[in-house]
């Protein structure tokens, strides 16, 4: 008897096909050995290496792409009172993108994967391995046995051991931590909720400043059509719509990034003194109160990070840090600073500070990229509900939903239609309640921060 796992939607030529067989005759410890090396990361060839790296961003970085759209608007919703409170919302923003999505996640928490799989449950999972504290009554004896990993005894008097053994001691401690987990989860689920409604919105907004007497509600509508049109085309499954994807992004990134060295250029150099921390510390004790409340239209800037590490079943680390590096990071920080510079000379365009930026012969090919680096942005925080609600199923926490594996290169690359569905339409739930950017924006911060 043999079990297979087979996927859908290519040709058998263009990768090996993912398939798992287990005999019942076969001894258990030879079985798990041959798993183990077949979920040992592979070693990839430079070329598909930034062939992948190229697709990821059409999958992983759209959400934490698009934040520019919107991130000034709400850190600043009232108004700007003093120019130099554009310089230190500035600085801020640059540490957060460095310490949390650059240093934290990419370089860190992304290498704590669980058999290349990321987001909470992946970490929950990989705890479970190495010690008891597994509450859900769904594990297998079997279990123990049959693992992709080692365990290598540590000593007693190591971090690790005590870790572990404070953890096993009390079952409160491991019910507490299975809550943490969860709720972590939940809020990565309500991103995936709130990005494509804040995404879409921003983005239909740009016609609002060419056309402002145009209603609100013909944006909504457009906004939704988008939305539908996005999660209609989801079951095309993660590889192609990351070719059909990519391009868009790249494009987009390479935009920001060139506004905002013309306008860092045209407006105000001096913004790139925000580089400096000093200008975090006057902000806070210039603003005190409105600062700290401030931190939930900052904190939009590095929305998607938990995507990008839940998404990490599609495509493998060494890709994902090399998009991220070459040419999301530097886009952002040229397009945050380019926008700065401009509102230091036009403080009261802060409600649509992206578009007033874009030089006028660029404003409508700007206004199309950017609404279909919307709609990819949404494609983040999808995928990765996609790949939680699967981590779910298989830990017993979730109901069973349909999954369907849509290539055969990479076993984490999936889709789930009932949960594609139920997310549309709460998106649409939230856009056409909401009909707000800045509401979606507060309910986002809160999520976040």
């Amino acid at each position: 008897m043999a079990f297979s796992v087979e996927s859908d939607g290519e040709d058998e030529s263009k990768g090996e096909m993912w398939k798992l067989e287990q005999k019942l005759d076969q001894p258990m410890e030879e079985e798990a050995g041959r798993l183990k090396n077949m979920y040992r990361e592979k070693k990839f060839s430079a070329i598909l290496l930034i062939r992948l790296a190229f697709q990821s961003l059409g999958v992983v970085y759209g959400d934490l792409g698009t934040s520019p759209l919107y991130v000034f608007y709400n850190t600043f919703p009232h108004g700007i009172e003093d120019p130099e409170d554009v310089i230190g919302a500035l600085s801020l923003i640059i540490y957060s993108l460095t310490l949390i999505p650059l240093l934290k996640y990419v370089f860190l928490v992304c290498k704590a994967n669980d058999n290349g799989q990321g987001g909470s449950f992946a970490l929950y999972s990989l705890l479970c391995r190495h010690a008891k504290i597994r509450t859900i009554p769904n594990q297998h004896r079997t279990d123990e046995e049959l693992t992709t990993y080692s365990r290598n005894k540590s000593d007693d008097s190591s971090f690790a051991a005590k870790t572990k053994k404070w953890l096993e001691a009390n079952s409160f401690r491991k019910t507490s931590l299975l809550i943490v987990v969860l709720i972590g989860t939940c809020m990565v689920i309500g991103d995936g909720i709130l990005t494509p409604a804040i995404s879409v919105l921003s983005a239909s907004g740009g016609i609002k400043v060419d056309h402002p007497k145009m209603s609100n509600d013909v944006v909504v509508l457009v906004a939704v059509a988008i939305l539908v049109g996005l999660f209609s085309m989801q079951h095309y499954g993660t590889d192609r719509v990351g070719w059909l994807f990519a391009p868009i992004v790249l494009l987009w990134f390479l935009f920001i990034g060139g506004i905002g060295i013309f306008n860092i250029w045209k407006y105000d150099h001096s913004v790139l003194k925000a580089f400096s921390p000093v200008y975090v510390y006057r902000y806070f004790r210039r603003g005190k109160k409105e600062g700290w409340t401030s931190l939930g239209g900052i904190m939009l800037s590095i929305t998607g990070t938990e995507a990008l590490f839940a998404d990490l079943a599609h495509f493998p680390v060494p890709a994902i840090q090399l998009a991220f590096t070459v040419v999301v990071f530097p886009c952002l920080l040229l397009a945050y600073s380019g926008q700065a510079a401009y509102l230091i000379q036009n403080q009261d365009h802060v409600i649509d500070a992206f578009y007033r930026s874009i030089p006028g012969p660029m404003y409508w090919p700007m206004f199309i990229i950017a609404t279909l680096a919307a709609v990819v942005a949404s494609q983040a925080t999808i995928s990765a509900s996609f790949s939680i609600i699967k981590q779910a199923v298989s830990l017993g926490c979730f109901p069973r939903v349909k999954v369907v594996h849509t290539s055969k290169k990479f076993l984490g690359q999936i889709y789930s239609p009932d949960i594609n569905w139920i997310l549309m339409i709460l998106c649409i739930a939230v856009t056409a309640g909401f009909k707000n950017q800045s509401q979606i924006g507060n309910a986002y911060g809160k999520i976040i921060f």
